[in-house]
């Protein structure tokens, strides 16, 4: 069975190299990409296919319900090397509606290790149980705890220390969060976007630096 992956790799490089002799060499060459793609490790979501990038221009970290944990080395890592030694312009954390690491979460269940990642998932379930419970239909509940999950996200990573690190350096950096529908394709922004201090700020509801006295005023895409 693995020999077909392979033969499928054989036919991809050999159509690579027929249509761009230098395609590999190109490739290999440098890594500058714009984006770090914080997305869902389910097997669905192919990152470069569904944006139309190509190989080199996206940054790519996947795990189990897009998560962005400030305390995930393995994450933490991703990031820095992104910010610090890529100089990525856009981190896009990209979830999907239906997803199954939100539907675990939330299933009652116990599933071993994957329980302990999956906890802010479930905390964040239950600070918005009156809001979730108001929705009748199942799937239509799931999908929009996936929306607050990847929102969650973009809010963990506008207070994270690296982030802020890169804007206080003056490097040109936006958070952004979108969500995939793999039943047509598409990508949704849900307009979280974040591009500076005081946006993140804004977004975490931390007081604006300047006047501590000062109620944080609604985030702008």
């Amino acid at each position: 069975m693995t020999q077909g992956v392979f033969r499928r790799n054989l036919a991809w490089a050999a159509a690579r190299a027929r249509d761009d002799r230098n395609f590999f060499a190109d490739l290999a060459a440098q890594e500058a990409p714009d984006y770090l793609w914080i997305g869902c490790a389910d097997s669905h979501l192919p990152a470069h296919d569904l944006t139309g990038l190509a190989p080199g221009e996206l940054f790519v970290h996947r795990n189990l319900a897009n998560l962005a944990p400030a305390q995930d080395a393995n994450f933490l890592s991703v990031l820095q090397y992104a910010l610090e030694v890529l100089k990525v312009r856009h981190v896009v954390v990209c979830g999907h509606y239906g997803c199954g690491g939100v539907r675990t979460a939330v299933s009652g269940e116990r599933h071993g290790l994957v329980d302990n990642w999956l906890q802010p998932v479930r905390s964040l379930f239950w600070r918005h149980a009156e809001e979730l419970d108001a929705i009748l239909d199942a799937e239509t509940r799931l999908n929009h705890l996936c929306e607050r999950n990847v929102v969650e996200q973009v809010g963990g990573l506008a207070g994270n220390p690296l982030v802020h690190d890169a804007w206080r350096r003056g490097q040109p950096l936006a958070l952004h969060g979108w969500i995939y529908s793999i039943h047509d394709g598409l990508l949704r922004d849900l307009e979280t976007t974040v591009c500076d201090l005081h946006q993140a700020r804004a977004m975490i509801g931390a007081p604006a630096a300047s006047d501590p006295r000062r109620k944080p005023a609604r985030t702008r895409s």
